[in-house]
């Protein structure tokens, strides 16, 4: 009996110490570090974490798992650094504030992150939005949700009458006065207060408007809503609790007091001057572009009656400057991150970014390291995603075809692995 019982444990020692391993062989891999495809390659993942990449088809043990992507196109899981999973356009959506509950936000929002994931995006970072996207997040790491990994700002700090008071539009007698527990602030004690209030609700970063808005129902989408005391004071009390700052922006006053303030990053960046440019390059701050969003407000704005009469003339006007500002910033050496604005059009459709950026001169393969290794750079999570290297997280996805020669097959994924998980095959 002793003897089998001791069999028994050494097998079982055994099996431990050979725990199963899954070997990806991969025809085509683009790696998120090197500037050229690597051909005939394999990616070893144990549990949730890449352990090697290998030259050549690396033969797999009798108890492991073999992925055969021979045919297809490797990458690192891709990284949306603007978006929005609590909502999606539609026209007329303006009653929506009035009648949707936090339940159904949440269950709307079931949608959107499965179809976002299954898109190739195996992280995002959501830029606004309420205690819903936090309990979001929450399900989807407890795996009681399928999405992607988020990153959520919560609830957006503006100013009073600003892009993202949640009153705006209200009439006289429901517009209140909402303070920094609302993400509303008017000085540098309240900014203390909104931001202590986001790490109170479980925030994982801190998004300010910092500039009038196009969706909003507020007259001017560009104007400078925040003195640049209170950007500092915001950025000041973010770093106290390990946040990092994402500014949207549209005008070029507001854009250069948050970069002189000291955010980590400009969303949008419509107006953009050449002073701008310059800021940014000298405070190493990114560029979250959205184009996608820019073109989609602007044909929405086309269609009468999709938005109310305050946004339309708003969304005309900026969103067909968003890819040119793009451009310029980029061809100026601005640092780029891959940010969509997903929500403010459909979510699934992040991959025509890369088309966008590609039409505006960035290299295929710049634009695919702006939604890998450049979006894990500035999520500051570069030790654990954004590149597959041994000690990463085991978040791989592969496309049908050459999406170096052709944006189009940005759009054909056909293998999603997020933290080792398959979720599309």
């Amino acid at each position: 009996m002793k003897k089998i019982l001791l069999a028994a444990i050494s097998v079982a020692f055994l099996s431990a110490s050979h725990a199963q391993k899954t070997y990806i062989w991969c025809g085509t891999l683009i790696d998120g570090i090197s500037n050229e495809p690597q051909k005939n390659m394999t990616i070893v993942v144990e549990k949730n974490k890449i352990s090697a990449v290998e030259n050549g088809f690396s033969k797999a043990g009798a108890e492991d798992k073999i992925i055969d992507l021979k045919t297809k196109t490797v990458t690192p899981g891709w990284i949306d650094m603007h978006v929005h999973v609590e909502l999606e356009t539609k026209k007329g959506n303006l009653a929506d504030r009035f009648t949707s509950n936090p339940a159904d936000i949440a269950f709307e929002s079931l949608k959107y992150v499965r179809v976002t994931l299954m898109a190739g995006f195996t992280t995002v970072r959501d830029l606004g939005g309420s205690s819903v996207n936090i309990s979001l997040r929450n399900a989807i790491n407890k795996g009681s949700v399928v999405g992607p990994r988020i990153y959520t700002a919560g609830k957006s700090i503006a100013t009073t009458g600003g892009h993202a008071d949640p009153t705006n539009g209200y009439r006289k007698d429901l517009m209140g006065d909402p303070g920094p527990k609302e993400g509303v602030i008017n000085g540098t004690e309240d900014a203390y207060h909104a931001v202590r209030e986001r790490y109170k609700e479980g925030s994982d970063l801190i998004k300010i408007t910092a500039t009038g808005g196009v969706l909003s129902q507020a007259k001017d989408g560009a104007n400078a809503q925040f003195t640049e005391e209170e950007i500092k004071a915001i950025v000041s009390a973010a770093k106290d609790y390990g946040f990092k700052v994402a500014a949207h922006a549209h005008g070029a006053e507001g854009i250069k007091r948050a970069i002189r303030g000291g955010v980590n990053s400009i969303e949008h960046g419509t107006f953009m001057d050449d002073e701008g440019i310059q800021l940014m390059k000298q405070y190493g701050t990114y560029l979250v572009p959205t184009i996608t969003a820019g073109k989609a407000t602007a044909d929405s704005a086309k269609i009468p009656g999709y938005y109310t009469d305050i946004v339309t003339p708003k969304a005309l006007a900026t969103g067909p400057q968003i890819q040119a500002t793009f451009a310029k910033a980029y061809k100026a050496g601005v640092k780029i991150a891959f940010g969509t604005d997903a929500g403010v059009y459909q979510h699934g459709k992040n991959w025509m970014e890369f088309g966008y950026m590609i039409e505006a001169g960035m290299p295929a393969m710049e634009a695919l390291k702006a939604a890998t290794i450049q979006a894990a750079e500035l999520l500051g999570e570069k030790d654990k995603l954004g590149s597959i290297q041994a000690g990463k997280l085991a978040d791989i996805i592969a496309v049908d075809g050459d999406p170096l020669k052709d944006p189009i097959v940005f759009g054909k994924v056909v293998f999603v692995m997020k933290d080792g998980v398959v979720y599309k095959q």
